[in-house]
C-alpha cells in the first residue's frame, strides 16, 4: 500500500546490506514482476516525506533507509526537493543507479543523498513503474564503493581546498564508472 506508516524492523542481529545487483534482482525486479513478492522494503510517497523524516516509515538498517516509490513520483516536498546530480552508473545489465541530493528551499544543498535504482529494458526506456531507493546522510554513509565514509565541513583536501561532496562521489566511482553514463547495450 502506497504511503504506508508502519515501521520495517529487522529482527534482533539482522543486518541489511545488500549490493546494488541485489538490490536490483531481488527486490526490484521481483516488486515489479511478481503478483506477491516479498514484501520487506515498503512503498513510500517521496512527496510526503523529507529526508529526516523517514526513518520508522522506510526498511531501515544501520543509518540507510529503503522504500519503493513510482517513477513519476514527484521528487519536491513542502521543504525542498531531490535534485539529480547528473551521475548514472550501470549495474551490470540488471538495471542503474542514479545519484540525488537533497536541496531545501530555492537549492541549499543538504548532506542527505538519494541513490534510485530503475530496471529498464533500454537506457531511456523505463521497464517498471517503480524505483527502489536508498537515502543516506553523507557524513554517516558516503557510498558501497568503500569511499571514505566520514566527512565534515573542516574536511579539506591536500592543496588545502574544500571538497565538495559531489567531488567525493566522483572520487569514489572507478574511472569504467564515469566513462558508462547509460546502460550497455
Amino acid at each position: 500500500m502506497m504511503g504506508s506508516e508502519s515501521s520495517v524492523k529487522l529482527p534482533p542481529g539482522f543486518y541489511f546490506s545488500p549490493t546494488d545487483e541485489e538490490l536490483v534482482l531481488h527486490f526490484l525486479y521481483s516488486k515489479a514482476s511478481l503478483p506477491y513478492h516479498p514484501n520487506i522494503i515498503p512503498e513510500l510517497h517521496l512527496s510526503h516525506h523529507d529526508p529526516w523524516e523517514i526513518y520508522g516509515k522506510a526498511l531501515s538498517s544501520e543509518n540507510e533507509h529503503y522504500f519503493f516509490t513510482e517513477v513519476k513520483e514527484n521528487r519536491s516536498t513542502e521543504n525542498g526537493y531531490w535534485k539529480e546530480i547528473g551521475v548514472t552508473k550501470p549495474i551490470n545489465k540488471l538495471g542503474m543507479k542514479k545519484y540525488l541530493v537533497f536541496n531545501l528551499g530555492e537549492g541549499i544543498e543538504t548532506s542527505w543523498v538519494m541513490e534510485e535504482y530503475h530496471i529498464s529494458s533500454s537506457p531511456d526506456e523505463n521497464w517498471s513503474k517503480w524505483v527502489l531507493c536508498k537515502v543516506y546522510e553523507k557524513e554517516k554513509k558516503m557510498s558501497q564503493e568503500g569511499a571514505s565514509c566520514c566527512y565534515s565541513d573542516e574536511d579539506i583536501d591536500d592543496n588545502g581546498t574544500d571538497v565538495s561532496w559531489l567531488d567525493e562521489v566522483f572520487m569514489s566511482l572507478d574511472d569504467d564508472d564515469l566513462d558508462q553514463t547509460s546502460l550497455p547495450n
